[in-house]
């Protein structure tokens, strides 16, 4: 089960600095499995998410300097086929199917935080910033739901 604990900011840089770290870690995560993958098809993957992860990164530092995100009018999906799968604990000797439950979750973790930070901002800005991040966080769910349901769920 993945741990949940309270967050207590002080201020906004410390909410940059926390989501900045969390994209950090998504990138790795993502670097990470790309190399141990045994399919093209999914290196592919999760090096395009380690990518997005990156740019994720980026745009939270351009927010630091004062720049916004806007978010998409289109909704995402949500298949929540995470909701169902039992949660996995990050190891070096984890398969392809658990490393796309926990890819799942991660994103799914990722969307509840971006949302939570939107409904708790202040300013426009930020809460549009923070709401065009969910939704980027929310297409990566979907993107890995989709593999799953396919490569995995079909096959079994």
């Amino acid at each position: 089960m993945i741990e949940k604990k309270a967050i207590e900011f002080k201020n906004v840089d410390e909410i940059l600095d926390y989501a900045i770290q969390a994209e950090e870690e998504a990138r790795n995560f993502y670097s990470s499995w790309a190399k141990k993958v045994t399919t093209k098809a999914m290196q592919e993957v999760f090096e395009s998410l380690a990518g997005e992860e990156g740019k994720h990164k980026e745009y939270l530092l351009g927010v630091k300097k004062g720049q916004s995100l806007k978010p998409s009018a289109k909704e995402i999906i949500d298949l929540k086929i995470s909701d169902y799968t039992v949660d996995i604990k990050a190891s070096s000797d984890i398969d392809y199917q658990d490393a796309l439950v926990l890819a799942m979750k991660k994103e799914k973790e990722a969307f509840r935080l971006y949302s939570s930070l939107s409904s708790m901002a202040i300013s426009e800005e930020m809460k549009s910033t923070f709401k065009a991040l969910a939704q980027e966080e929310a297409k990566h769910k979907l993107r890995l739901e989709l593999i799953y349901d396919e490569e995995i769920l079909r096959e079994n």
